[in-house]
């Protein structure tokens, strides 16, 4: 028997064990677009009173009352100890290399979103590449020495799809050579391994509050660090760079998240256990309908971790799986389910990136082969049953 007929094979049997629907029976498109993610909203209710208060008090942004009180209260059900809350999370990211006062080259990774880079080049550092590990997509410590040179100040990690880097090896290497760490922890709010915060790793981790995250403010990030000092030179950076009225410290910038914002995130708070929950239960049944799947992967969990399931992405073989991860995200964009190729491409090929001789194979092929299926608490079990039903079908379709 071929490759491709033991292919056929397999999916016919998976198919003929999942019972996939008729069309009288289930519904083959939504009328409405579920994208990969949806904002999680609280309540209307709930939010109502903080607004009535910042209109009675008028006070709107320069670290008002709630905004102390988001941070306050994030720093409790995070385990951390000093966190700084800004407009947004590039901003974070763009301010924590600008505290640290970090100059010449970071390495960092290929397989992010493009802010992470971005960050690097609004501070006129330059970003070194390199490949990722091929079972959880982060930045491969084995990669990071070789590229290290005399100009190398930094590393960049991220906590991809809130998968925790190889923390200990990175500290590890960037103790040897006297570098600063700064991981781009958009994904990763709430995660934690062996019970402690993966934010608390790093000199400094940075956070997204972005709509699409487990945790929003509709725009908003965070920086978190370890000292009252170095908190104080964030704080400062973010409004300007002013330490008082007549004073200057740095080139600052207005980075600032306002009262309504941190209003909202405070009554986000009151459900984040509850939707994080639901989010592991949308991904359990996910994995349990699709495994098996020729050719289809899932990012493996270690028992040591708490995650917080910010994303579902599936990793389709090219050659073990009839479908291409392509026909399959048009096949399910024909139907209202919009899927995304996270990330892809790499952000070695978006200028200004794309001028270095990158050697990334794995990144390359995570980038070909990934796509993430919706997931947020909203998402009905109807709902995911019609996308189980999709998936099915494609591969039915595709099975010979």
């Amino acid at each position: 028997m071929t490759l491709n007929e033991r292919i056929i094979e397999d999916t016919r049997r998976l198919l003929a064990l999942y019972e996939v629907r008729s069309e009288s029976e289930s519904p083959s498109m939504f009328e409405e677009t579920r994208f990969v993610t949806k904002p999680s909203l609280p309540p209307l209710k709930d939010f109502l009173p903080y607004l009535e208060e910042i209109w009675n008090t008028a006070r709107l942004t320069n670290g008002g009352p709630f905004h102390q009180q988001l941070e306050d209260k994030l720093c409790e059900y995070l385990g951390v100890e000093h966190i700084s809350l800004f407009a947004n999370g590039t901003l974070a990211l763009i301010t924590a290399m600008q505290a640290l006062d970090i100059s010449g080259e970071v390495i960092t990774t290929p397989y992010s979103f493009i802010a992470t880079a971005h960050s690097l080049h609004w501070n006129q550092l330059k970003p070194i590449f390199v490949d990722v590990d091929d079972s959880t997509y982060n930045l491969d410590p084995s990669k990071i020495e070789d590229a290290i040179t005399e100009n190398t100040r930094a590393i960049m990690p991220v906590h991809v799809y809130g998968q925790p880097c190889d923390v200990e090896r990175i500290e590890e290497i960037a103790g040897r050579y006297g570098l600063k760490v700064v991981y781009d922890a958009a994904h990763a709010f709430g995660v934690k391994r062996n019970g402690k915060s993966i934010l608390r790793e790093g000199d400094l981790s940075v956070v997204s509050f972005h709509a699409t995250k487990v945790f929003n403010t509709f725009e908003g990030g965070a920086i978190i660090c370890k000292s009252a000092e170095m908190k104080k030179q964030i704080d400062l950076l973010k409004n300007f760079g002013f330490s008082n009225e007549v004073t200057i410290i740095g080139t600052g910038i207005n980075a600032k998240l306002n009262e309504i914002q941190a209003a909202f995130g405070i009554v986000q708070l009151q459900q984040i256990d509850r939707n994080i929950q639901l989010r592991r239960e949308i991904a359990k049944n996910y994995e349990r309908s699709l495994i098996g799947l020729p050719g289809v992967s899932f990012l493996a969990e270690d028992p040591q971790v708490e995650y917080n399931y910010s994303y579902f992405p599936i990793f389709l073989d090219p050659v073990q799986s009839p479908i291409s991860r392509d026909t399959l995200y048009e096949a399910l964009r024909a139907k209202n389910i919009f899927t995304r190729r996270y990330f892809y491409p790499l952000i070695t090929v978006f200028p200004p990136y794309n001028m270095g001789d990158w050697d990334l194979p794995i990144a390359t092929r995570a980038s070909e082969d990934v796509l993430c299926l919706p997931i947020y608490p909203d998402l009905t079990p109807e709902e995911q049953c019609v996308i189980l039903d999709e998936v099915y079908r494609v591969f039915s379709a595709n099975a010979g």
